[in-house]
């Protein structure tokens, strides 16, 4: 007995040993920007092709209930690169762009995705969309990043002196040559490098040319590639532009072809990865950062269906986004995972991939581990309950199994049954009253754990309603 016990130790320690000894993966971070639900062919798109994404799906798994922790661009950003919800340091609003606005921005609390894995021994970059506070403080290279390319507003013009359509109030747009956010220069690190060619196209040129230079690295990368596209200004290659002339609204017809872009460049890194032979050893991540804005402000004529709502909705088409997980030596390929998940899982499952110990303020993260999940080792579901809160109180969302609540601004609160009525038609509050109290309780305790917004600047028309902030935010 003693002997096979020792040989049963023995073979642990081996196989612990064997693990230990693995490379470990670079970890590369994909995300579009206001791209709809329905928009890309993995979705069941039927007008916009995307053979490069679709491929990505294929190789690993497509989590069909995949979420982010806001419906709108710069605190989903914050709850990703934190692994926390973004309420819990009173991120709850897009930041103003001004370089003197030293709280308008990711708190400098906060240990980011890329702090964690360059203190782990991993080279960091960055590639194109920031939008984490215009402050010098705030700079990526300040944040955990090595390497940055990209420009530190929330959206930006798509060609050199091109013309923007901008808000001027009362629903109506101007065509101007920008506003200094959108004209904001193109840094490397710290230095302003000229505009050439479509921005899409560059960040994705970029991002293919760090991973060539770091094939043979000794040191494992970590790439963040935060695409502006397809948010608006709608502006799009000629030739790509030509691909789509069937399409007759010419707003869908440019949305499409700068989808089509978007997969052109992602096709353009997986095909540098294959040529480096790192495609095997790299754990990759794909998402939107909200839902597709199809009638609000900066619509770009995205398509959500079968989603109900939008961008800056609690609705599911505001939260719910295209989702993949992919990394060839690890996670099975060709899958759909249907288990709730949300964006704050990629910090947590990425630092589980790079095998890297947590520190004090990595102690409350809010994501977890992905892997026992998406590997099978693990049959249970990742989340108790998913949270939602907007506008610093205005809006809630409660997800739990198949039930979800919500309340927004001021209406009556609503429940539905995500796997019966995913377009949330049919609210089953009155017929199901225990279930919406039990989850109301659980949005109102949740509550009582977050801050007060720091800063408020919605962009989506003023629906910060300061009664509601009075009201100390309660569900």
């Amino acid at each position: 007995m003693r002997r096979l016990v020792s040989l049963s130790l023995l073979l642990s320690a081996a196989l612990a040993a064997a693990h230990a000894a693995e490379p470990r993966p670079n970890i590369l971070l994909i995300v579009a920007d206001d791209l709809g639900y329905n928009d890309v062919g993995f979705q069941g798109a039927r007008d916009i092709p995307t053979p490069h994404l679709d491929r990505l799906a294929a190789s690993g798994i497509r989590c069909t209930d995949g979420y982010v922790s806001y419906p709108v661009c710069s605190p989903s950003r914050a709850g990703f690169l934190t692994g926390r919800y973004q309420q819990r340091f009173g991120y709850e609003f897009n930041p103003k762009w001004d370089a003197t606005a030293v709280t308008h921005g990711l708190p400098l609390s906060e240990t980011t995705l890329a702090d964690s894995l360059r203190a782990a021994g991993y080279t960091t970059g960055a590639i194109g969309k920031w939008h984490l506070g215009a402050h010098p403080q705030f700079h990526p290279n300040r944040r955990g990043v090595d390497e940055y390319f990209g420009f530190l507003g929330g959206g930006h013009r798509y060609f050199p002196g091109s013309v923007v359509e901008v808000e001027i109030g009362a629903g109506k747009k101007a065509a101007t040559s920008g506003d200094a956010e959108h004209n904001s220069p193109l840094l490397r690190n710290s230095t302003e490098v000229p505009e050439v060619g479509e921005l899409t196209t560059r960040l994705g040129e970029e991002a293919a040319a760090s991973v060539t230079r770091h094939a043979r690295d000794p040191k494992p990368w970590f790439l963040y590639l935060a695409f502006n596209a397809p948010h608006t200004p709608l502006q799009a290659r000629a030739d790509q532009l030509a691909r789509f002339a069937a399409i007759p609204d010419v707003r869908r017809r440019t949305y499409a072809a700068m989808v089509a872009t978007v997969d052109e460049a992602v096709g353009r890194i997986l095909a540098a990865l294959d040529a480096t032979g790192q495609r095997e050893r790299t754990l990759i991540f794909f998402i939107s950062d909200n839902g597709g804005p199809m009638t609000k402000r900066n619509a770009n004529a995205s398509v959500n269906s079968p989603l109900r709502g939008q961008k800056g909705d609690v609705f599911e088409g505001g939260i719910r986004v295209p989702f993949l997980v992919a990394w060839p030596a690890r996670i099975p390929a060709g899958r759909t995972y249907p288990q709730p998940v949300i964006s704050l899982d990629i910090l947590p499952t990425a630092l589980a991939a790079a095998s890297t110990a947590r520190d004090a303020k990595l102690a409350a993260l809010d994501g977890i581990d992905l892997l026992p999940f998406l590997t099978g080792r693990n049959t249970a579901a990742p989340h108790a309950r998913l949270f939602w809160r907007m506008d610093g109180g205005e809006a809630f969302a409660v997800r739990e199994g198949n039930w979800k609540w919500l309340r927004t601004y001021q209406n009556a609160p609503q429940l539905y049954d995500l796997s019966a009525d995913l377009g949330e038609t049919r609210d089953l509050a009155s017929a199901r009253p225990e279930i919406a109290a039990r989850l109301a309780a659980a949005a109102a305790e949740w509550n009582r754990s977050l801050s007060a917004p720091a800063f408020g600047n919605n962009p989506f028309g003023g629906l910060i309603n300061r009664t509601g902030l009075e009201r100390s935010s309660a569900p």
